[in-house]
């Protein structure tokens, strides 16, 4: 038997031929993402995950909204002590993440003799900006330090750290004078003592990196751009790979901190490309022995040991 078909039925099978075949793609793009996705595991991810904080404090409310500061304590902290503060800020372009993804590194310092605390702010979305996440930065460290007593901490020995947009958080806290929420008692500083930064977003210029989602007011919450004569030391690390918040960047504003007569270490990690040291437990314990070195030469640590995450073995 011969089929013959006409042109509006050869056209059907086309079309019926043609989406099997897309459908076929789609189930192949799909495996291979995640493949890619199982073979690069975040080792923060898995870390954090089996990691609680003491108890939670709401630092500020916005409208409905609580903004909460997820602790981590000592041992046999008191309330009389005046332990360092060490609080992190997770990154996520300033539209995701969460502030379990800076646990670990507030759980190594709480095990270090610290008052940790990983803070959760607005993301941008409908109705918040990024200047809404600067602004939640400066409140936090405004509270902590208001509140030092009641957390057993001291309120001039607090380092405020962050990871890509966090990281942009964190600079924010020291560098963007006025950034603030309306109504906020500003007699309270929120400069930290030091600053630790991973991988940050420092320029926010349309070479680097956060230009568009900003917009024409970038040059007022661009680090490299809001730079002062005094800025707490700080050490960044950032991979010369990194094409997503650009190496360039963080070495200007190291050479531009030096020239002010500021601290300012850079740890070059060559050919690394963005949020590189969260990636394997290696490199997490790596980045953190050497963010205790630093805490040390400041006076921040009272105690030094080798503390590795689980799985770096």
């Amino acid at each position: 038997m011969v089929l013959r078909f006409t042109g509006s039925e050869m056209k059907g099978e086309w079309n019926i031929m043609n989406k099997i075949l897309f459908f076929r793609l789609c189930v192949v793009i799909i495996l291979l993402v995640s493949g890619v996705k199982g073979a690069t595991a975040d080792a923060i991810d898995e870390i954090s995950a089996k990691i609680e904080p003491n108890r939670k404090v709401t630092y500020k409310t916005v409208g409905d909204r609580e903004l909460q500061l997820h602790v981590f304590e000592p041992d046999n902290l008191k309330p009389t002590d005046r332990r360092p503060c060490f609080i992190t800020i997770h990154g996520g372009g300033w539209t995701g993440g969460t502030p379990r993804r800076q646990y670990p590194f507030a759980k190594h310092y709480a095990e270090l003799g610290l008052v940790s605390i990983s803070i959760e702010y607005r993301l941008v979305k409908a109705g918040s900006t990024v200047f809404d996440c600067v602004k939640d930065g400066r409140s936090a460290v405004r509270y902590i330090r208001a509140h030092a007593s009641e957390f057993g901490l001291d309120p001039q020995k607090i380092v405020v750290n962050g990871g890509s947009a966090g990281g942009h958080v964190a600079a924010g806290t020291a560098l963007f004078e006025g950034i603030d929420e309306a109504g906020e008692d500003v007699s309270v500083s929120s400069v930290p003592n030091a600053m630790v930064l991973y991988f940050p977003v420092i320029d926010t210029s349309v070479d680097g990196y956060g230009n568009s989602k900003i917009g024409e007011r970038w040059k007022e919450i661009s680090p490299l751009h809001r730079l002062t004569k005094v800025v707490p030391p700080t050490i960044i690390f950032h991979g010369t790979g990194d094409v997503t918040t650009p190496f360039k960047g963080a070495k200007a504003f190291q050479e531009a901190m030096l020239k002010s007569g500021n601290r300012c270490e850079l740890d070059i990690a060559e050919g690394a490309v963005h949020g590189y040291l969260m990636r394997k437990h290696e490199l997490i314990n790596e980045t953190l022995l050497k963010t205790d070195a630093f805490l040390i030469s400041l006076g921040f640590l009272p105690k030094a040991k080798s503390l590795l995450m689980e799985g770096s073995k």
